[in-house]
C-alpha cells in the first residue's frame, strides 16, 4: 500500500542509494520481481538483481548532483512524483511513477526525464 510516508521514506532510501551507490542500498528499494523502466517505454529492467547491475552500470557519481521532489498524487496504489536533478552542465525535469508492496518497496519504478538545460 502506498501513502505519502511510505513514498517520503523511500525516496530517503533511494537518495541515499544514490549517493552510496551500495549494492545492498540499491537492492532494497525493490521488490524481488520489481520492473524498473529507465524510461517510459524501454524494456524494463526485471527483478532486484538486474536493477542492482543496470543502476551501477550507470551510477552517478556522490556529490555530482542534487535533488529535489514533491509529490504530485499519493493513492493507495501509485504515487506520482514531480522532480529536479541538477548536475554541474544538466538540468532535468522528473516525473515518476512509483508502485510500493506492502513492506514499501517498489514493486514498479518508472521514469520520465526531461533534459531541461537548454531551457534554462
Amino acid at each position: 500500500m502506498t501513502s505519502l510516508d511510505a513514498v517520503t521514506a523511500w525516496i530517503g532510501n533511494y537518495e541515499r542509494a544514490w549517493t552510496s551507490n551500495d549494492p545492498a542500498e540499491i537492492g532494497e528499494l525493490f521488490a524481488e520481481d520489481a520492473a524498473y523502466f529507465p524510461e517510459p517505454w524501454a524494456t524494463p529492467w526485471r527483478g532486484r538483481a538486474e536493477i542492482v547491475s543496470k543502476w551501477l552500470a550507470r551510477l552517478d557519481e556522490p556529490g555530482s548532483w542534487t535533488f529535489s521532489w514533491h509529490p504530485l498524487i499519493v493513492t493507495d496504489d501509485v504515487a506520482i512524483i514531480q522532480g529536479e536533478t541538477v548536475y554541474p552542465d544538466r538540468r532535468y525535469s522528473n516525473l515518476w511513477v512509483l508502485r510500493l508492496d506492502s513492506a514499501g518497496q517498489a514493486r514498479q519504478f518508472t521514469e520520465w526525464w526531461m533534459d531541461q538545460s537548454e531551457s534554462s
